[in-house]
């Protein structure tokens, strides 16, 4: 099978990415799908940080390969030991597929799967190998899904089904900012009744983690964020206030749990310097291999501070997915609300640009 998707040969950092294109639009030959896995179509895929941190290095990852892994789409075809998935299924593809087995999986989400963080670093799909070439070359894929195309060739432990009247873009979004914002909330801050939750970092993920926590009863949100249109767009979304991290900082302000989402040291310390007595810090941003954070080992202890990393939301993908589609057929989580731009395949470098500049939420791509 042929396949049209955004390959990146290399990690660059020359930008403007719109120029330097180091994704290239071209067609890639798909192999057959294993007996564990789905041919699925794409049908929409979100621009997410993590995409740009395999782009510009900060994330590195085997190359060429075939990026996107947040995505919805339809199963066309499928092996001989796919059960719960038929042909015409309606899927959210997830970026961290679950063996059900290890010590990971065993954790109901406070750990992420072994094997399937092993398959992913190689850019494996779950069973070993790539199924995606160009000519004679390997292409990787991208977290199992490499949702970039118009068609992903994907293990069946990367995918759930959600009902047909999930609208495409909304089933894409819960594969991963959903999971991951809306999931640290529910898994690892779990914030109480009238108690305060800070997110640092508005974008796709922290968006997210805001609506989750306002669809819950009596949660009052501060947003904090450098960029001005994105703190106004968080007050007409629904934040009691939102704050540049100077004025965080300066105000003194104060939450019982903070959902840290900008993926930097810098983030990292205002959320921390934020905690009230006994609050919890969830960090859900990945920062370079490299970053450090100093931690105020008095503070830590004498107000009983909790400091915890949340990967994928300390989400189960099959467990949570559910409960996110019925809060959004209540109309309580208007997940629509996070799409900023809708653009096409071939605009996927000028998305880049957008997101590294904090112009965007999360921009879908329609093939």
């Amino acid at each position: 099978m042929r396949i049209r998707g955004a390959v990146l040969d290399a990690m660059s950092t020359e930008t403007p990415y719109a120029e330097s294109h180091p994704l290239s639009i071209r067609v890639l030959e798909a192999a057959s799908p294993g007996p564990t896995e789905c041919v699925v179509r794409i049908e929409a895929a979100g621009v997410c940080h993590s995409d740009l941190s395999v782009v510009d290095g900060t994330r590195p990852r085997p190359t060429p390969m075939l990026l996107g892994h947040e995505a919805s789409g339809v199963v066309v075809e499928k092996g001989t030991a796919v059960p719960g998935l038929d042909i015409g299924d309606r899927v959210v593809m997830t970026f961290l597929p679950r063996c059900g087995e290890c010590r990971g999986c065993r954790s109901e989400g406070r750990m992420p799967c072994e094997l399937g963080s092993a398959s992913n670093g190689a850019g494996e799909l779950f069973a070993g190998g790539s199924r995606l070439r160009d000519g004679d070359t390997v292409v990787y894929h991208h977290l199992g899904v490499s949702a970039f195309a118009d068609y992903a060739v994907v293990d069946m432990r990367s995918l759930v089904r959600v009902p047909d009247d999930v609208p495409a873009d909304v089933a894409a979004l819960l594969g991963c900012a959903v999971l991951t914002g809306g999931g640290a909330v529910w898994n690892a801050a779990r914030p109480e009744p009238g108690s305060r939750l800070a997110v640092i970092g508005f974008g796709g993920v922290g968006a997210a983690a805001m609506l989750t926590a306002l669809a819950e009863a009596d949660i009052e949100v501060v947003v904090v964020d450098p960029v001005q249109e994105k703190r106004d767009l968080a007050v007409r979304m629904g934040a009691m206030r939102a704050l540049s991290p100077d004025e965080a900082i300066d105000e003194g302000m104060r939450a019982d749990a903070v959902i840290e989402a900008s993926g930097t040291p810098a983030g990292l310390q205002v959320g921390i310097g934020m905690l009230a007595m006994g609050g919890t810090l969830v960090a859900t941003g990945l920062a370079a291999p490299s970053a450090t954070v100093p931690l105020p080992a008095l503070r830590l202890v004498g107000e009983a501070l909790t400091i915890r990393g949340s990967y994928l939301g300390s989400s189960v993908p099959s467990r949570d997915i559910p409960r996110f589609v019925d809060l959004w057929r209540e109309g309580r989580l208007p997940l629509e609300r996070l799409v900023s731009h809708r653009i096409d395949l071939d605009d996927v470098n000028g998305a880049l640009d957008r997101l590294a500049a904090g112009a965007a939420l999360r921009q879908v791509i329609t093939p």
